[in-house]
This record gives C-alpha cells, sequence and structure tokens, in this order.
C-alpha cells in the first residue's frame, strides 16, 4: 500500500498531539458563555459521571447544560475482558474470503488485541480533554461535544453521526475544524464544533417511548444549537446524520444556513423502483450512473442483512447486548468496502484507521450498553433512505469513492435544487471522518465558504 507523505504525518500528529491544548481553551469559553454548566447525575449513566461541586446553572430560558466526564469503573473493563476471551467461537467459513459474513480469522485477531492489549482509558482521556456537556431536549438527556474556536467569526457547525458510528468518528476533525491555521487552513475557516449522540447512542439517553425518528432529532438539534447561543449555523451528517441534518433542513429552521452531507439521498424513482424489485439497470445511464447502480445493485442484494432486522425485530437483537464479539462482528458487517478496509487493519495494514480506532467506537456501544437502542432508529424510521427529500436551503456534497454509493453529480443537482459544492474523492469511504480526516476537514472549509 501507499504511505502516507511526510505533510499527511505531520498533519495527523497534530490532530493528535494538539487536540488537548485546543480543548481546553474551547473548554474555558464554552464556561464563560452563558450556557456551560454541571455534571447531570440522573439517569442510567450516574456511575461513570464525576459528579461537579459546581452549582447548577441555567440558560435565560430555565435550560440547564451541564458539563460531562466519562469514567468507566475498572470492574467494566475486567468484566469486557472476561466477555472477551470466554467467546464461543464459530467453525470456519466454508468459501473463501468474506461471501457469508465477517471472516472468523479477522474476529479472532480483534478479539486477541481486545483482550489482552487494547486500552479503553487512552480514548477516554481524549474525550474528557472535550468539552463535553449533558442537557435535558424533549424529555431525554443528550450528550454532546462542543468546542468553540479561538478565532472570530467561526462558523457553528453540527456534526451528527450515523450506525454503527458514533461521537469516536469525529474526534479527529474537531481540532482541524475548529483550529484550522494548525492544519493548513486559514483563520476564516474556522468553525465552533458541535457533535452530540444520538439518542439510544453513546452518553446520550435511551428513548423508553416510540417516535424518536430522523425528524424528531433535527427538531432536538435545532433547539440544541439555539440553546448554546447560535442565530445562524451549518450541519453536517453521513448516513443517519444525513438524514438527520436533511430534515432540519426542512424543518425550515432560519438559523440553519446550510447542509453538507457525505452520504447524500439522491436516487431516482425509476432506479429505487428496479433496485428494490431486483429489476435490470434501466438503460442510457451515464458512466458515473452506471457505477452507482452496481454499487447500489451489490448492497441491496448483499448489504441489507442488518438494516432489515433492525427496522423490523431490533428487540431480538439480545446476543449483541451479551457477547461484545458477537456485537463487534455485527458492527464490522455494516457494509462491504468498510469491512475489508478493517479486516486490512487487523491483519496490520494502516489504512486510515487503526486497531484502536475500531475498538474504540465498539467499545463505546459495548459499556453504555447501547446496541439495542440505538438499533430501534431502523424501527422508528419511515423515510426512504436515499430518495431525495425536496432540500429547499444550499446543500454541499461530497462524494467518497468507498461509500455505500458514489452519488452521480446528475442525480445529484436533481436532488439538490440548491447545491452550492460537490467534490469526489479520490479515496475514503462510509466514516469519511474518521478514515481521511484532513480531506474530510478540508471538504467542510471549502462546502461552506461561500456562506459565510
Amino acid at each position: 500500500m501507499t504511505q502516507p507523505g511526510n505533510k499527511q504525518l505531520t498533519i495527523r500528529k497534530r490532530i493528535n498531539d494538539t487536540a488537548a491544548n485546543l480543548t481546553r481553551r474551547g473548554f474555558l469559553a464554552s464556561s464563560a458563555a452563558a450556557c456551560a454548566l454541571n455534571v447531570f447525575p440522573t439517569g442510567s449513566f450516574a456511575s461513570i459521571r464525576d459528579l461537579s461541586s459546581t452549582d447548577p446553572k441555567t440558560d435565560a430560558e430555565g435550560n440547564m447544560i451541564r458539563p460531562f466526564h466519562v469514567n468507566f469503573p475498572q470492574a467494566d473493563l475486567i468484566d469486557l475482558r472476561r466477555h472477551v476471551a470466554a467467546t464461543r467461537w464459530l467453525n470456519r467459513e466454508t468459501v473463501s474470503g468474506p461471501l457469508q459474513g465477517v471472516q472468523l480469522a479477522t474476529m479472532q485477531k480483534l478479539a486477541n488485541y481486545w483482550a489482552k492489549e487494547y486500552d479503553w482509558r487512552k480514548v477516554e482521556a481524549r474525550l474528557n480533554a472535550l468539552p463535553q456537556f449533558i442537557t435535558a431536549i424533549d424529555g431525554i438527556d443528550i450528550h454532546f461535544i462542543h468546542v468553540r474556536s479561538k478565532h472570530p467569526n467561526a462558523l457553528p457547525v453540527v456534526i451528527t453521526h450515523g450506525w454503527p458510528g458514533s461521537i469516536i468518528e469525529q474526534l479527529k476533525v474537531i481540532a482541524p475544524l475548529a483550529d484550522p491555521t494548525a492544519y493548513g487552513g486559514k483563520t476564516e475557516d474556522a468553525f465552533d464544533v458541535v457533535v452530540p449522540s444520538l439518542p439510544g447512542h453513546g452518553f446520550s439517553g435511551k428513548p423508553d417511548t416510540t417516535g424518536w425518528d430522523p425528524v424528531r432529532i433535527a427538531s432536538m438539534w435545532i433547539v440544541l444549537m439555539k440553546r448554546l447561543g447560535y442565530t445562524r449555523f451549518v450541519a453536517q451528517g453521513g448516513d443517519w446524520g444525513n438524514a438527520v441534518t436533511e430534515q432540519m433542513a426542512l424543518l425550515s429552521s432560519s438559523e440553519l444556513i446550510g447542509i453538507h452531507t457525505n452520504l447524500p439521498a439522491t436516487v431516482p424513482a425509476d432506479i429505487a423502483k428496479a433496485l428494490q424489485f431486483g429489476e435490470p439497470a434501466p438503460r442510457g445511464l451515464s458512466v458515473e450512473e452506471r457505477g452507482a447502480w452496481d454499487q447500489l445493485d451489490f448492497f441491496y442484494k448483499h448489504g441489507l442483512g442488518y438494516a432489515q432486522e433492525m427496522a423490523a425485530r431490533p428487540q431480538t437483537l439480545y446476543a449483541l447486548e451479551d457477547s461484545p464479539v458477537g456485537l463487534a462482528a455485527w458492527m464490522l458487517d455494516h457494509d462491504a468496502r468498510s469491512e475489508r478496509l478493517i479486516a486490512r487493519v487487523f491483519d496490520g495494514e494502516a489504512e486510515g484507521l487503526t486497531r484502536d480506532d475500531i475498538l474504540e467506537n465498539v467499545t463505546l456501544y459495548w459499556l453504555t450498553k447501547t446496541a439495542v437502542s440505538s438499533a430501534r432508529l431502523y424501527w422508528e424510521s419511515k423515510l426512504p433512505f436515499f430518495a431525495p427529500k425536496g432540500v429547499p436551503i444550499p446543500v454541499a456534497v461530497s462524494v467518497f469513492p468507498d461509500e455505500i454509493y458514489a452519488a452521480p453529480k446528475s442525480w445529484t443537482e436533481n436532488a439538490y435544487p440548491k447545491l452550492i459544492y460537490y467534490n469526489r474523492l479520490q479515496k475514503g469511504g462510509h466514516f469519511a471522518a474518521w478514515q481521511q480526516p484532513e480531506l474530510f476537514a478540508t471538504e467542510l472549509r471549502e462546502a461552506f465558504r461561500t456562506l459565510r
């Protein structure tokens, strides 16, 4: 494989080495602002929150925003290793390659590293170096990271993860977005960065009623940004993050001035119908369109199993809450290209992700016991995932080649009447911010430049 150049290595080192300094500055700025405030001790995560002596404070409307600290008991980490070591292994797949699913060799390498070498405390320290908060919206606790840039006139952006992602996906891009001058950008490229955890995911609360779909979450994110004092902001998302972000745009909030997506919803109705019923590709497709068709055709035939089960019977997935290796395998099998990349990582190849990256994300799901609560988002949503929604505000699209499908420019222009930016990248996949943080940060700078 091609190794990254010296410039890329330097940028990646800066992302890891300077994030703490940036986030401490952001924390002080956030704390000095009107909303920043105390630890929230209620709910199922009380035992992992480091309770602060700071008195509760509220914003002008009486809404509390409380600092949050991650500290899982050591007993939980010991129990995790015990579960991994006690895995009942399957017999080896009967075909070569991943045709039947995630291969036994990959999972055994993952489990061996997880049980013997992986250190959760490292990512816990990285999270705690960031200003994290909890606030209640629509009756549920929402966890979020909030980093204010040191640069004046920074553009606020709320970035939403998907499944099987989490806030772990965005950790590498927070510093480049908030402090662009340290990462090849300009002062005027700066963002104030807000990264919330979806309901039922990570450190956010778990809904105990129905109705928590992307439309409802979108309205919550608008409330969150207003509560933080922002009267003008943009939004970004891929996967479920795109669904939420597009719904934010459809709510016609005057504060939201534009969105960016790395998994746009652009598939025309005739294409969607043909895919759904297993029909041949329509005639007259361009080279780009045919490439997108082939990717989608493969996904519809071979990649939808997890989504269909979670959309139909999420409560059946008890095994994901009982076996960490079972949970990891389920998450790795999200899409074929990501699975192949992750398999190569555990074979010792570095391709934008590390073994720690992958296990940080899976371990977060395990420790927060959110495997099933996160899966219910598939059951809740009734939106046609890839269909255009008629977004009425400016839209920017970055197309990564190893995404579930690489949206053609023709489909994208038809789906988004106010398309302000479109770019096809040479590398990167479904977890773009996680895999290619430098490219992702550059894309956001370019995408929103005309809206500043």
